[in-house]
């Protein structure tokens, strides 16, 4: 490896280090080479522990370790999350019961779904709670809220554990919109805690559709916790297609894969 070539790689850990994520394309405008020869500097660090390489580019390993707090997590993919909460939204109809993961990306469903008529949305998260709760002050929406109770985790503003699974087992919904940490074709949707695992196959399991949403750093991850097989989803939504090596495996297990499309501007 030439001078340069280290030189690149140590930009690529830079970058890392401050963002926690890094995209291919990305990588070839910051440092002027091509697709293939950034995949090569991405094989060479992964080889030597230093990175994780998902779908699209790349992930601290650390960051796979443990879930980042909610204020890291409210600023990691904005647009995209964006993108994706306005696309789940719109399979939303009215007068129909939801429950929404806890999640960031859920949380980017609210300005849309609200303008939905007669629903009935049940949430974990606080900062979902409070906005719907707000919108509801305002006029602005007419459904009702349901906060499924259980022990507050305080790190990421929701309820989990024993006590909101046996809440939610006296309820049944329309579809369920789940947050996957971590997305394989084999190795199914996953979560970095038990808890919120738990909880989330309980929403599956009481929803007449389960719908996951999954930015593109989620695609090719997998994590300690799984919530669900592959096939067990009716639908994903995402920022980005799916690998072309999972066409032939999602139209088998009959998965419709969703790709938001870009919001136009105000």
């Amino acid at each position: 490896m030439s001078l340069a070539g280290e030189e690149r790689k140590q930009i690529i850990l830079n970058m890392l280090q401050l963002q926690g994520k890094v995209r291919t394309p990305e990588l070839v405008a910051t440092l002027e080479v091509s697709s293939e020869t950034v995949r090569r500097y991405l094989e060479e660090l992964e080889s030597e522990s230093k990175l994780k390489r998902v779908y699209g580019g790349a992930v601290k390993i650390n960051v796979e370790r443990e879930e980042p707090a909610y204020v890291q997590r409210e600023v990691l993919q904005a647009e995209e999350k964006r993108r994706i909460g306005h696309a789940a939204a719109s399979l939303i109809q009215d007068r129909e019961t939801i429950v929404l993961d806890d999640g960031t990306t859920t949380l980017k469903m609210i300005d849309t779904l609200v303008m939905r008529k007669g629903l009935t949305v049940l949430v974990t998260s606080v900062h979902t709670l409070n906005l719907l709760i707000g919108y509801r002050n305002r006029g602005v929406f007419d459904g009702d809220v349901v906060l499924i109770g259980g022990r507050v985790n305080t790190k990421h503003y929701r309820t989990s554990g024993s006590l909101a699974i046996h809440f939610m087992s006296h309820f049944h919904v329309d579809k369920a919109f789940l947050v996957a940490d971590g997305l394989q074709i084999d190795g199914g949707v996953t979560a970095y805690e038990d808890e919120r695992a738990m909880l989330s196959r309980t929403f599956m399991k009481h929803a007449k559709q389960s719908i996951v949403l999954a930015d593109h750093t989620k695609i090719g991850t997998n994590h300690y916790c799984r919530i669900a097989g592959l096939e067990e989803v009716d639908i994903v939504v995402s920022d980005v297609a799916p690998p072309k090596e999972w066409h032939a495996r999602l139209e088998e297990k009959d998965i419709h894969w969703m790709v938001a499309p870009p919001l136009i501007s105000q």
